[in-house]
């Protein structure tokens, strides 16, 4: 009897301990992406220098991005890491406007991020000033008339490291976060000229793009340059077609979503197309993992943008897109904290850079529209 007992014990415990485990690996999505974020946190105020800065000193881009991260991952202005990074980001505010290091080639970059991070402690109004003057300075180095002579050169209406430097998607789409962020209208004359260049990076052929590589591949993705030549990280085809690629597509659908493209023009639904063929988490598609991280963040604003909770594919399949990004994102968390990317291209090798990007993705896997609208 005695025997039954101890079995029945056993038993009871063991069928408890699963009883944990199986809630365990069921808990709420919300508590965990907290939990994360919160090691996210946790490991870049451990990294942040004394002086404030993350990395090295050259790199304000980076110390503004994380200041940007935290501070949307609700850390408060007040907390001392966030003011160590706002001191550094104030230090680069230059007569001209522009938020960057004086010995920078990433002027747009920097500024635009720097402009992210600013807006995100701005609760108070205390920086309506510096951020008014960012925005007069990034308008100001934008590819228009002055730089590009007339709206037929492929460069108009786009951003490039500088006033001068050949414009591409990349530093484009981070020009219009940073203009949204501040309140600029859709309507402005700024977002308007950037719709021009971003709808010259589709390969779509339409009255809105007609470069010499607008019907060489026809997939309605979008690539990183067509200015200069042209250019595409994923190649290009026999044919002379510059490949579209994943993060380069979410990055010019976000950005004509912001500039007020309605969901029934055909570059945005080409765009859409695109995404639901190469829905994917696994790879930056087109790329790999090249820039994997830097590809989860702008997924996540984009999709974001587009107010949905669920995304279908091309095969019909519904993706609740945040808890999937979620679970990908804890998936790949290191037990310090961080992440980073053993693919090193575009500085993802960098903790602290990866982290920041993390951060970002996963500020927007918490918050969910209505799923009654």
């Amino acid at each position: 009897m005695r025997c039954l007992k101890i079995s029945g014990w056993i038993i009871g415990c063991t069928l408890l301990a699963f009883s944990w485990t199986a809630c365990a690996l069921s808990a709420p999505p919300a508590q965990a992406i907290q939990d994360s974020i919160r090691k996210g946190v946790a490991f870049l105020k451990s990294s942040q220098s004394e002086d404030g800065i993350w990395t090295s000193p050259k790199s304000l881009g980076i110390t503004a991005l994380v200041t940007h991260a935290l501070l949307i991952s609700d850390v408060p202005v007040s907390d001392d890491s966030v003011q160590r990074g706002l001191k550094q980001i104030e230090a680069a505010i230059q007569p001209d406007g522009g938020i960057y290091l004086p010995e920078s080639t990433h002027k747009n970059y920097e500024t635009a991020i720097a402009l992210l991070a600013l807006t995100s402690a701005n609760a108070d109004g205390r920086y309506n000033a510096p951020i008014s003057k960012a925005v007069a300075y990034l308008k100001e180095i934008q590819w228009d008339v002055k730089e590009a002579g007339d709206r037929s050169n492929l460069a108009f209406g786009g951003g490039g490291y500088g006033s001068h430097s050949r414009p591409d998607l990349s530093n484009t789409v981070f020009l219009l976060d940073a203009l949204k962020a501040a309140g600029v209208s859709s309507h402005d004359e700024a977002m308007q000229n950037a719709i021009v260049f971003v709808s010259r990076c589709q390969n779509l052929s339409s009255p809105d793009n007609t470069t010499p590589f607008a019907d060489k591949i026809q997939d309605g993705g979008f690539y990183y340059t067509p200015a200069a030549g042209g250019s595409s990280p994923a190649g290009t085809t026999p044919e002379g077609g510059l490949r579209s690629y994943g993060s380069m597509t979410y990055a010019g659908l976000r950005s004509m979503i912001y500039a007020g493209v309605t969901a029934d023009d055909p570059r945005v639904q080409a765009a859409q197309n695109w995404i639901r063929r190469f829905y994917s988490l696994n790879e930056n598609p087109g790329m790999g993992q090249s820039g994997l991280y830097y590809y989860y963040q702008t997924f996540a604003k984009t999709l974001d943008a587009l107010g949905e909770n669920q995304f279908v594919d091309a095969q019909n399949v519904k993706h609740d897109w945040r808890v999937e990004l979620a679970e990908r994102l804890i998936s790949q968390q290191k037990e310090n904290g961080s992440w980073s990317n053993e693919t090193t291209r575009w500085y993802e090798g960098d903790p602290n850079l990866v982290t920041g990007y993390a951060l970002m993705s996963l500020a927007r896997c918490q918050s969910r529209p209505s799923d009654t609208k």
